[in-house]
């Protein structure tokens, strides 16, 4: 298979068979070998009756190229939807795009060729010009692409762009969740592949239903990039970070505690005047430090055990393929 693209949608019964019949006049000039993968991320319209519909009609005209279907129980979010496709994929190649028609099936054969003829690992759709609210999506999403630039070290103008190519190696040894679809590009640098580049899309005003994100989103992109930069460098290895943390700060407290009972013992040496050592608030918080320490040699220890013990369970569930 030379070519999978992956949908991941939640109620856009409108737009499937607009965007289907888009993609096959796109890819009918193309001598390649392609799937459609659509990912029901627990719709409540009739969006999986349409896929059904079109899965059906594509095997009774015998084409090479299937229309494939997920159907999750409830709505688990994009990250696990893309998971559960990437998993399905057989192309060499994979597109991910959205289904409410503004991801435009026309970028798909150049996309295809940066993979394919130019052999990036990753290209990433950047929407320059944009048809959102400036004050509600523009501007946050300006922010937040500048802060996973500084943080991550890819430079990206649009990560959260859902039309983005991969090579197949790519999404093979990645693990998206939580709400990690955001930064695919900073999971496919920490696993080796650095050939990432971007391709400027076009971006299309939505023409049917609302969007499905809000304000929520921009908070939870933020904790994800602060996740996602702890897990880059420390994932594998917790017990460097918080065992470090736990000794320097329990040498701090041991030595103010130190610091402290021999200032008192000096001064009653020399007969000079002296108070109690629980007087003394750089014992408290000499006392407090070590303890700290301690919690954070814990935390270590065991998120080394966690890591090594840890057994992975699927994310969602699935009612049905097709």
């Amino acid at each position: 298979m030379d070519l999978s693209i992956i949908i991941p949608l939640l109620n856009e019964a409108d737009s499937l068979p607009e965007l289907q019949e888009w993609i096959d006049r796109v890819m009918k000039s193309r001598s390649l070998s392609y799937e459609v993968i659509y990912i029901d991320d627990g719709s409540t319209d009739s969006s999986w009756e349409i896929i059904s519909s079109l899965s059906r009609k594509r095997d009774t005209t015998n084409s090479p190229n299937p229309i494939k279907g997920i159907k999750f129980q409830a709505n688990y979010g994009k990250s696990q939807a893309l998971h559960a496709g990437f998993n399905q994929a057989d192309g060499n190649v994979v597109i991910t795009m959205d289904a409410d028609l503004q991801d435009s099936p026309d970028e798909i054969p150049e996309l295809y060729a940066m993979i394919a003829e130019q052999n990036y690992d990753l290209v990433s759709g950047w929407k320059k010009k944009r048809y959102d609210s400036v004050i509600s999506k523009n501007l946050p999403s300006k922010l937040f692409n500048w802060a996973a630039r500084k943080t991550s070290g890819v430079q990206l103008n649009d990560f959260n762009c859902g039309l983005k190519a991969y090579n197949s190696q790519v999404i093979k040894n990645i693990d998206v969740h939580g709400e990690m679809h955001r930064y695919i590009p900073v999971l496919a640098k920490n696993a080796g592949f650095t050939k990432i580049t971007q391709k400027e899309v076009i971006h299309q005003a939505r023409k049917y239903g609302t969007t499905k994100f809000g304000y929520e989103r921009f908070i939870n992109g933020f904790l994800d990039l602060i996740t996602i930069a702890f897990i880059s460098k420390y994932g594998k290895r917790p017990m460097h970070l918080f065992g470090s943390l736990g000794v320097i700060m329990f040498l701090i407290g041991f030595t103010t505690a130190g610091y402290v009972g021999g200032s008192k013992l000096y001064r009653m040496y020399n007969d000079i005047p002296y108070r109690l050592v629980t007087d003394n608030p750089w014992f408290y918080i000499a006392l407090t430090t070590m303890i700290l320490g301690t919690l954070f040699f814990i935390a270590g220890f065991l998120g080394e055990l966690i890591l090594r013990n840890g057994n992975q369970k699927d994310r969602y569930n699935i009612s049905e393929r097709i």
